[in-house]
């Protein structure tokens, strides 16, 4: 069982039909605040293996999680062991949005196929996760690609919340704004922080701010009509995958299309 749509993709595309893979969050569902039911719970309780994202991006779920464990359940938290990045200002906190880097979710996979083997041992998981691996590797040049038109001077990032950190160290941008300060979804801004955010909208040229699809996109509406129509809101695939159609139905996808999306609005 996995927590979100994302890692439910990662761990199904290394399983196939060799194990049944049930994802907990709905499509679209913010992870940030999300609450199991006892149902849920328990079906956590019953399976072979649970992987979890961490870092707290589950926060409703951190103490069911901790419970879980301690009852004797496999839980497996992915991102403390990816080399976290700490958020710039949050004094050592880490960041949890650890999917949005191909490279360290190639590594993801080879990790989870070794929780694999201890669960269902006979099975060459580490094949299948090499195999997936390679198909992100793959995915990391067609996004450096696809940001080759994005000029160096253009290359800053102001997003909903900050989750884009392993994105703009991987491909060199910089994250210069939020409109929700932190890491969560849940954070309130106050009236100077939106202000001193417009005003560095206005500094740096900023052409486009980008908003999870998780998330409500009323105060980055607000701050761009705030432009006069200089700043357009552009949706990008975050805490979950989309819907069939949307072009984000995998990890893969959801990578290509934010390139795109990134590419499309600040070049």
């Amino acid at each position: 069982m996995t927590t979100t749509t994302i890692l439910g993709d990662v761990v199904g595309a290394i399983v196939g039909d060799a194990a049944t893979v049930t994802v907990l969050l709905p499509l679209g569902a913010d992870p940030h605040d999300y609450q199991a039911s006892a149902l849920q719970v328990a079906e956590m309780r019953s399976a072979d293996l649970v992987v979890a994202n961490g870092l707290h991006l589950e926060a409703g779920l951190d103490d069911i999680l901790d419970t879980l464990a301690a009852d004797g359940a496999r839980v497996y938290r992915v991102a403390e062991h990816l080399n976290p990045l700490p958020f710039g200002d949050s004094g050592g906190d880490l960041d949890p949005h650890v999917w949005l880097d191909p490279l360290r979710m190639a590594e993801a996979a080879r990790q989870i196929a070794v929780e694999l083997e201890a669960v269902a041992p006979g099975i060459d998981w580490a094949a299948r996760a090499d195999a997936y691996g390679a198909a992100l590797l793959q995915t990391d040049a067609e996004i450096r690609t696809i940001l080759d038109v994005v000029p160096a001077d253009r290359r800053k990032l102001v997003t909903s919340h900050d989750a884009f950190g392993y994105f703009a160290a991987r491909y060199g941008f910089e994250v210069i704004g939020t409109v929700v300060p932190g890491a969560s979804t849940l954070a309130e801004p106050s009236s100077a922080a939106l202000a001193g955010l417009l005003a560095t909208i206005d500094a740096e040229g900023i052409s486009a701010i980008f908003v999870g699809t998780t998330e409500s996109a009323i105060l980055a509406e607000t701050l761009a009509a705030e432009t006069g129509g200089a700043v357009e809101v552009v949706g990008l695939f975050t805490g979950s995958l989309g819907a069939a159609g949307s072009g984000a139905e995998t990890l893969i996808d959801m990578l290509l299309t934010n390139a795109e999306r990134i590419a499309g609005a600040l070049s």
